[in-house]
Formats: structure tokens, C-alpha cells, sequence
């Protein structure tokens, strides 16, 4: 028996400068159409980030021919009130939380099925089994992880394939925010409990007020 063919979806896909999340929004354009989230680090990350995405943009749109809208949020402005006020180790992992929550909003928006990351096991601190359960706690909205089975080379060796790898590498664009000591273990109350030091919802709100929209 030949399975049914699934209806086309939508997806937003959480796309930064590196290797990685490109890689997984064209594994996903086979399934739907693609909007593409970008949360820009500025000032703690350099300004040419904001260019390196928008030509990644480009590049996935020429490969897919499925990208309807993107929207670049000035991420910085969570990252701030995280520096000040979160304990270094949890860093990263709220930092991804305020991230998904951007996902989730405008896929609502949107009408999107999913949010998409490019989360594969364990190559970062946040990318822990341990953390990636973390930062989706309460988050009630799917999210999918195309590469979480593969490792650097394969994800490399199809970011090659596809043409983004040379975008993606052509400028080192280090986040200053990033912590000193990572946990890779974290546990969801203690995370909740430095959560509730900001204001997610106040932030997230104001973020996506000043989001950058382009359409395609």
C-alpha cells in the first residue's frame, strides 16, 4: 500500500549565521513553505551578521523556491536583560527558550505547523538531550530538529552540497553574550526559577514589535 503523499505545511525555521540551521530549513522545504527567523545579537554580535543571514536567505530561497517571508528580530535586547540578570551558566539555554518563543509567535502568526531549529545532539552545550528538553518546557508548540541524528561532517557535507557552507563560514561572528561555563546538564526548575528574573513576556513582546519584515 503506497502511503498518502503529506499536504504541503509551513514551517518557520530559526536560522542563524552558521552551518547548521540552513541545512535543516532545506530539509524542511521538502514538506512546505518556509519563513525564516532570524534573531539578530547586535550589539553582541558584529553587524555584518545581519548580512551574512540575509545572503543565506537568498541562497535558501534560490535552492528551494519556498520562502515566503522573513523576519529579523533585534534579538540584543533579550540578550541584555539575560547578561544582567541570569546566572552565567544558564545563559544559553534561556537565551534559546526567548528564542522559541519568537518561533512559536509568529508561526501563530503566520499559520505555520512547526518551528524548525538546527539543533543536533550534544555538538553545543544547548544541544544536550538534558537541555533540549529544558528549553521546550512549556513551550506547547511543536518543534522539529531534522539534523538532531547527524553529526558536524554530514551537516557539512550537505551545506556544501547545497551551497550555503561557504556563507556560513566566510566571517567568524562570535555572540559575546555566550557563557563562560555552559550547563549541559540544566535542570528545568532552576532554569524557571532565573526565567522569572525577566520579564519574558514584556520582552518578547517588545522584540517582535520591532521585528524587521521582508517579504519575498
Amino acid at each position: 500500500m503506497l502511503e498518502e503523499k503529506p499536504k504541503d505545511r509551513k514551517f518557520v525555521c530559526l536560522v542563524s549565521t552558521g552551518i547548521d540551521s540552513p541545512v535543516s530549513a532545506y530539509i524542511m522545504s521538502r514538506y512546505g513553505e518556509l519563513v525564516l527567523v532570524h534573531s539578530y545579537n547586535h550589539p553582541f554580535v558584529d553587524e555584518l551578521d545581519r548580512k551574512v543571514f540575509l545572503d543565506l536567505a537568498k541562497e535558501i530561497q534560490r535552492i528551494t523556491r519556498k520562502v515566503s517571508r522573513i523576519y529579523i528580530l533585534p534579538h540584543g535586547l533579550a540578550l541584555k536583560e539575560i547578561k544582567e540578570k541570569v546566572k552565567d551558566r544558564y545563559r544559553c539555554v534561556i537565551c534559546k527558550r526567548i528564542m522559541l518563543r519568537y518561533g512559536k509567535r509568529i508561526a501563530e502568526v503566520e499559520g505555520a505547523d512547526a518551528v524548525v531549529t538546527g539543533d543536533s545532539l550534544g555538538q553545543v552545550a544547548s544541544q544536550t538531550l538534558e537541555n533540549l528538553f529544558v528549553e521546550q518546557a512549556n513551550l506547547r508548540f511543536p518543534v522539529i530538529r531534522p539534523l538532531i541524528g547527524l553529526d558536524k561532517e554530514e551537516i557539512i557535507g550537505i551545506a556544501r552540497k547545497i551551497g550555503t557552507f561557504s556563507t556560513s563560514t566566510r566571517f567568524d561572528l562570535p555572540c559575546k553574550a555566550v557563557s563562560s561555563r555552559p550547563s549541559t546538564r540544566s535542570d528545568r526548575d532552576k532554569v524557571l526559577e532565573e526565567e522569572r528574573k525577566i520579564d519574558v513576556e514584556r520582552l518578547v513582546e517588545r522584540i517582535m514589535k520591532e521585528a524587521e519584515i521582508i517579504d519575498l
